[in-house]
């Protein structure tokens, strides 16, 4: 059920005599509530894709394809840690160079 038809439904339970005005309203407040901090979560949501968006391989910062630059330019993390973060995932569970190689095909390099 959308916001829309919540609201719709509170309206015909107010309107039958099955909620009383001081129920309705208090209905109606928290209702209105939730849906803002849904749009608040929504919108983190927002920022987090953009800036997903906007990473890229870095051209400055890079041993083998910049991808460790890029994600300390997007984290704030130095670059020499997310190095280290992929010797020990691909010495210890064999992903790191996996996860490396996939990024380096598919996140394009900056401009």
């Amino acid at each position: 059920m959308n916001f829309a038809d919540e609201i719709k439904r509170l309206h015909e339970l107010h309107q039958s005599g099955a909620l009383t005005d001081a129920e309705f309203a208090q209905a109606k407040a928290k209702l209105l509530a939730s849906n803002e901090s849904a749009e608040q979560s929504w919108s983190g949501t927002d920022q987090t894709i953009n800036q997903l968006n906007q990473f890229r391989r870095s051209r400055k910062d890079q041993w083998l394809g910049g991808i460790c630059g890029g994600l300390g330019k997007l984290t704030g993390v130095e670059s020499w840690i997310w190095r280290l973060l992929f010797v020990m995932f691909t010495f210890y569970f064999g992903s790191g160079l996996v996860a490396y190689i996939l990024a380096w095909i598919f996140i394009p390099e900056e401009e």
